[in-house]
């Protein structure tokens, strides 16, 4: 044994019939190779780890530390290091039953031959794409001489691409382009330089197999060609094309509206390329007078009521929605002069001043009104509104708000408010063979067969959504203990040890259920019945509290007293005994409360175990309760709304139980084990891993990087930990500390057993990252596992899981669809037709879907593990779209974000 273990009490690793004790459930075959114990170490300094139930005040004190300042970046892995490529497609899956689907993928058919890609550099150089297009559209008509019959696309920055070669060799000409301008034209040099010559053959090899490396310079060049003719028509976003509302009409308040579009991608598929249409929506600003954008922004029902000038909170509020966007001028006529709005004055526009200078020379003070009455002899009608500061910040260009509008095409990147996602979503919710025909409809108007410029490359469009074969997997079977009703199904002895010390209670050692019996549980249709069955492994909670910030009278006593029976009857039903009343129950007001509450109930029961927390709806007191109770004083919490307290219902109360039992380190369900996949006949971990960065226009606060981790043989346990890095990096700066504390902490967790393998999810990561994020974050990976120990090598799998694609299936028979929305059924996976031509990924959807059910696109999985593992989230009686470990992490972010 290794003399430098600095563990106390724990057994050598070694000892794998502990592992299989506390897990007998798993169905173990052989021993597993005996590793030699870890050395551990402390984590590093700004390090959060939370294991799951257990929280302590010192790691969430290391939490708000943390959040002060940006972890340094992890140096760059040597040079000398492999190079981590994706594994190819093993083979078909074979399993479910099949099923006939449509996706809204259009197959392309595309000529042998070649493509020219030239670079473009425009100068002057800070012009939008939208310009930049313009520019080359006219360069292209003004010299005719070079470019004939021949009409090239362009991407609105530096690419280039035409048919057949330009007339001007290798040599980089320079052009000179004009363009009328409001006030005076304006010249831009253009310099044109041949680059490459593009293969379309080279992509017919790797689409057909014959050549693992995919030509992306050809991919590339075959989407510009489908995207300039409506980049130029629509106005796009990302890889999205909108356009103004014609005939509807969504407002979002607040100066805001939707706007509905569609999305399109150029993507390889096996043996054809396909053009990938979805329907897509976004906010808008509304175009309209600033006045009226400044109503709406503060509530001010009519512009005539508001007499006096804005508050220092309405000024704040309202330079918070306007600054940054883009107004055109209406007090010159036909000339609507542009400007970006970059402040609101404080004063006025009687007292708004700035230094004018007189035709004699001389520089005088003089106010915005008495400007616009001399120079244009208009008299303001709301001198005492303030004015909009515009352009740059020195310069003192003041504009008052009546001759001001909002310029049409604004997209709003700001976070909406709770209303308005909720406005958004409603206005959005379309059922599957709802969205099916706006796609199709939206093919036929967009009619790309008679593009010129797609007809110019010799491109032709299917009008058809592509038909695949898929596989409805067959729902796995889950365990649960205690008491076995008639719909329960079959039997199957059962005898366990604890998992954990403590309060834990094994749920079929419960006195309302039978000694050594189990019941069963079979999901239908993504859903199953809990009635009549009892948690796997049930805590028994001795000691809570019940803290209620809804005024008294909205929640009264008796409210809060038949709450409490109704959860201890249900939760008694559920295998999760709550015996007593709570030790503590208290009304509250505002957030402002939380902490000292908190604090109180911390330092007087050592022992309280949980709080449950009543709400009066949508509260910044949540954000507060989750921050102080999470990442402060390492406090089990347990959120209710009060309507919810007020009119009780099983199936509300049983759901908090789901949520209460996995807090408290208690096991809802498990796999039944003659189902389990081989892969956890010995040790393994399973880890999620996500970054999630600040709003967008947000410049300063950092990204946040958490991994979360499988600390049992289940896998059914969590731990978390979490960090600060640099703003908006995607790579996991310190993963290799991250992983290295989720070791050891799961070696300490299963009784002494290091995982034979890692299994790590990963979310949040793009096509064109990928290849960057899989070296760097496999080689972290590995690094700490040889910091661990030099010679622990298990095996690592590396899985990339995506869930915001565009990619939609759609039911070929009606009578397949499932749900009232007419979804696919759940367990519906595709591995041919529409994925990579020859790497290991699929389509997988896992739950019912309430509008269009979304799939998850997965990469370079594990073929052993299929779909079982996701139906084991913890909270909840029906399966997420996304995996346990992505799921956790979506939570943990949230609250360290607060």
């Amino acid at each position: 044994m290794n003399q430098n273990n600095k563990f106390t009490n724990t057994p050598p690793i070694g000892l794998h019939q502990n592992y299989t004790r506390q897990n007998q459930t798993i169905g173990t075959k052989s021993p597993p190779k005996k590793y030699k114990p870890f050395k551990t170490a402390a984590p590093p300094a700004g390090a959060t780890v939370n294991p799951t139930p257990v929280s302590t005040t010192a790691g969430a004190q290391n939490v708000a530390s943390s959040a002060l300042g940006v972890v340094p970046a992890t140096p760059p892995a040597p040079p000398d290091l492999p190079v981590f490529t994706c594994p190819r497609r093993p083979n078909l899956g074979r399993e479910g039953r099949p099923i006939v689907l449509r996706a809204n993928h259009f197959q392309i058919t595309m000529p042998r031959g070649f493509v020219h890609h030239y670079d473009i550099n425009i100068q002057p150089d800070k012009c939008p794409r939208k310009v930049n297009r313009e520019i080359i559209e006219t360069m292209v008509h003004a010299y005719s001489k070079m470019f004939g019959a021949l009409k090239p696309v362009f991407d609105g920055r530096n690419n280039l691409y035409t048919r057949d070669p330009l007339p001007i060799g290798n040599d980089r000409v320079e052009l000179e382009v004009t363009l009328p301008g409001e006030g005076k034209d304006r010249v831009f040099r253009v310099t044109i330089k041949w680059v490459a010559q593009v293969s379309l053959f080279n992509l017919e090899e790797a689409l057909e197999g014959r050549t693992r490396q995919i030509p992306y310079d050809a991919i590339l060049a075959l989407d510009v060609v489908m995207r300039h003719l409506p980049s130029m028509t629509y106005t796009p976003v990302g890889r999205s094309f909108f356009s103004s509302p014609d005939g509807y009409y969504h407002p979002l308040g607040g100066g805001r509206e939707v706007w509905f579009g569609f999305h399109q991608s150029v993507r390889p598929s096996q043996w054809k390329m396909m053009l990938n249409i979805d329907v897509s929506a976004t906010a808008f600003y509304k175009a309209q007078p600033v006045i009226e954008f400044m109503c709406e922004v503060l509530d001010i029902r009519d512009i005539n009521e508001q007499r006096k000038p804005l508050t220092d909170s309405q000024r704040v509020k309202f330079t918070k929605e306007i600054k940054g966007l883009k107004i055109e001028i209406t007090h010159c006529g036909t000339m609507r002069r542009k400007y970006r709005v970059c402040n609101v004055t404080r004063r006025p526009a009687q007292m708004q001043s700035f230094p004018l200078q007189l035709e004699n020379g001389q520089t005088v003070e003089c106010t915005v009104a008495k400007y616009f009455l001399d120079k244009y002899k208009m008299k303001l009608r709301y001198p005492h509104l303030p004015c909009l500061q515009v352009g740059q910040e020195h310069k003192h260009t003041y504009l008052p708000l009546e001759v001001c509008n909002i310029v049409a095409g604004q997209r709003c990147i700001k976070k909406l408010t709770d209303m308005q996602t909720s406005t958004m979503i409603k206005a959005t919710a379309r059922s599957a063979p709802d969205r099916e025909r706006e796609i199709n409809n939206l093919v036929r108007r967009a009619d790309f067969n008679n593009d010129a410029y797609v007809q110019e490359f010799g491109l032709a469009i299917s009008n058809s959504m592509m038909e695949v074969r898929g596989r409805v997997l067959p729902p796995p079977k889950l365990q649960y203990g205690g008491r076995v009703s008639s719909m329960s199904g079959q039997l199957v002895s059962f005898k366990k040890s604890p998992l954990s010390s403590g309060t834990l209670k094994s749920a079929n050692k419960l006195p309302s259920g039978p000694q050594n019996k189990v019941s069963l549980a079979l999901p239908n249709q993504g859903v199953w019945d809990m009635r009549g069955k009892q948690f796997f492994t049930g805590v028994e909670i001795r000691v809570w509290a019940i803290a209620c910030f809804a005024p008294q009278r909205t929640v009264r006593e008796d409210a809060l007293r038949n709450f409490t029976q109704q959860l201890q009857k249900i939760s008694n039903d559920a295998g999760m005994p709550i015996i007593g009343q709570p030790c503590f129950c208290k009304y509250a007001t505002g957030p402002d409360q939380v902490e000292p509450m908190f604090r109180y109930l911390k330092n007087t029961f050592n022992a309280l175990q949980l709080v449950v927390v009543v709400l009066p709806g949508k509260t910044p007191v949540y954000a507060e309760v989750k921050r102080v109770g999470d990442t402060v004083l390492g406090m089990a919490t347990q959120c209710v709304q009060a309507k919810n307290v007020n009119k009780t219902s099983p199936q509300t109360l049983s759901n908090l139980c789901l949520k209460i039992n996995v807090k408290l380190g208690g096991i809802n369900s498990i796999l039944v084990p003659s189902i389990r996949p081989k892969v956890f006949d010995e040790p393994v971990i399973f880890l999620g891993a996500d970054v999630t960065h600040p709003p967008a226009g947000d410049n300063k606060k950092p990204s946040i990087a958490a991994v979360v981790g499988s600390m049992d043989a289940h896998p059914s346990r969590y731990a978390a930990t979490v960090r600060v890095q640099q703003h908006r990096q995607e790579i996991i700066q310190e993963l290799s500390s991250m992983v290295r504390e989720l070791l050891i902490m799961f070696y300490k967790s299963t009784g002494g057993f290091k995982p034979h393998r890692i299994i790590l999810y990963r979310d949040g990561v793009s096509e064109g990252q990928f290849p960057h994020v899989l070296q760097h974050e496999l080689t972290a990976i590995r690094e700490a596992c040889i910091k661990l120990e030099a010679d622990y090598k298990p095996g690592i799998t590396f899985i990339v899981v995506q869930k915001r694609h565009h990619t939609r299936l759609f039911c070929a028979d009606k009578k397949e669809q499932s749900g009232k929305s007419g979804n696919i059924p759940a367990g519906t996976t595709v591995d041919v037709g529409i994925t990579h031509p020859t790497e290991f990924d699929f389509y997988l959807c896992s739950h019912q879907g309430i509008q269009v059910a979304e799939n998850t696109h997965v990469t370079n999985a594990l073929d052993l593990l299929r779909r079982n593992y996701k139906k084991l989230t913890r909270q909840g009686k029906k399966p997420q779209i996304y995996i346990p470990p992505v799921t956790y992490l979506v939570v943990v972010v949230t609250i360290r974000m607060v």
